[in-house]
């Protein structure tokens, strides 16, 4: 479940959408059935992206876009397409949110609930929650697929908070029960998650 990173073809940047609709009402929208049909980017979060995708833009070359199909990410992604005048974006569904289960819908506040009980086992599903190793190896996974098809190319992962984080202690050889030591991913932030 880790990665080889000194054997990566490609370098990798995480990037996290913007601000959502789902971010100002403050719940939690983890169903693909849901998040991949609305919920998109509030206008704050398209400047985000804007500003955030014209810096990217700066250091990136030959750059290849992979996002999660949730509406927030493609939306985000497609900013960055037309900032990086990348031609396309190519879409993985194990780019998508961390499923939380029960708290779908519900207050953002039940977040922590899960990430505490993280810290004791990574494999938890508990309330339905997709566990912590799970999203890494998918995450994981959508990496090394890459890595099969390319060579030499800057790859922008646009994706959520979670799956992002817990991709980085992946690269990083880290537990991943340990996620949450790892710097916060603001809206539309994002790091090069493989510096050589």
């Amino acid at each position: 479940m880790d990665l080889d990173t000194a054997s990566l073809k490609n370098r990798y940047y995480a990037f996290r959408h913007g601000e959502s609709k789902a971010n100002v009402e403050g719940i939690i929208v983890s169903d693909p059935a849901i998040g991949t049909a609305k919920y998109g980017l509030s206008e704050k979060g398209r400047g985000q992206v804007e500003e955030s995708a014209t810096r990217l833009s700066a250091v990136v070359f030959r750059a290849v876009i992979v996002t999660s199909d949730f509406l927030r990410t493609i939306e985000t992604a497609e900013i960055v397409r037309r900032v990086s005048g990348v031609d396309s974006v190519r879409l993985d569904q194990r780019m998508r949110e961390r499923q939380f289960g029960r708290w779908e819908g519900a207050r953002y506040t039940h977040y922590s609930d899960t990430w505490q009980k993280d810290t004791v086992d990574p494999e938890q599903m508990v309330d339905g929650v997709e566990s912590a190793n799970a999203v890494r190896r998918r995450m994981v996974d959508a990496v090394l697929s890459l890595e099969a098809d390319f060579s030499g190319c800057d790859i922008v992962l646009v994706s959520h908070g979670d799956p992002l984080r817990l991709l980085q202690t992946a690269f990083e050889g880290m537990d991943t029960a340990l996620n949450r030591t790892l710097p916060y991913f603001e809206t539309a932030g994002w790091r090069l998650l493989n510096p050589q």
